[in-house]
């Protein structure tokens, strides 16, 4: 019975992995896309109309991708449950930043904080695209003449309160993603022998992904200004 049980929880970690794989491929690509709103004005459009409007993306791959966000909220805090529930209360009160760190302990916390980021995001960018194009039936990505995806991500960083809530969410993000990329690799089966090599990717990616998010959201704030 416990050999089961032991198994099953090996499965979801690896599924949370996966899950946590490509949800960390999609920012890296989310990222190299925003990118070229600070070089190129035409590219960022073209490549946005591209993504906005190609069907093997957005009937495809856009489910995959709002469901692999939501499983991986829900395996992490069932995960998170369920360590918690098979963790002895005196380990958990007492010894808890002597056997992890603050990081390992807090995914949970980061995570939802990444939520709530993302829920303000689907407002600001996600539930107007789906509006302009399935309700009112515009695919054209035309606006006065032009592309409007430019200056639709560089309007909604007019507001420095929003672009303060980005950094903060941009943070967590790193935080959350200093553990779960080593986290990942864990759960699908790399040794120790491999552990400094994944340390060092994890934290160079923590940083330059956040820190890439950050970057363009002050460029637009500042240069609206």
């Amino acid at each position: 019975m416990s050999h089961g049980i032991s198994n099953s929880s090996v499965g979801r970690k690896f599924l949370m992995a996966l899950s946590g794989f490509f949800l960390m491929f999609f920012l890296a690509q989310h990222l190299a896309i925003n990118s070229l709103s600070l070089f190129s004005k035409d590219l960022f459009n073209e490549v946005s109309h591209f993504m906005g409007t190609n069907p093997l993306i957005q009937f495809v791959l856009q489910p995959i991708l709002i469901f692999g966000v939501v499983f991986h909220l829900l395996m992490g805090m069932y995960l998170d449950s369920q360590n918690k529930s098979a963790r002895p209360i005196k380990y958990a009160v007492d010894n808890a930043s002597e056997n992890s760190n603050w990081l390992s302990r807090n995914m949970l916390i980061t995570g939802v904080m990444i939520l709530l980021f993302m829920l303000l995001h689907f407002y600001d960018f996600w539930i107007p695209e789906i509006t302009t194009k399935f309700i009112n039936g515009d695919w054209s990505g035309i606006h006065n003449g032009e592309f409007r995806y430019w200056e639709e991500l560089h309007h909604k960083f007019h507001n420095l309160v929003r672009v303060i809530i980005y950094c903060i969410a941009f943070i967590s993000l790193g935080l959350h993603l200093a553990h779960g990329f080593q986290s990942s690799f864990q759960s699908v089966g790399f040794n120790n022998k491999h552990s400094s090599t994944i340390k060092k990717l994890a934290n160079l990616y923590a940083v330059i992904i956040p820190l890439g998010f950050i970057f363009i959201a002050l460029f637009h704030y500042f240069t609206s200004l």
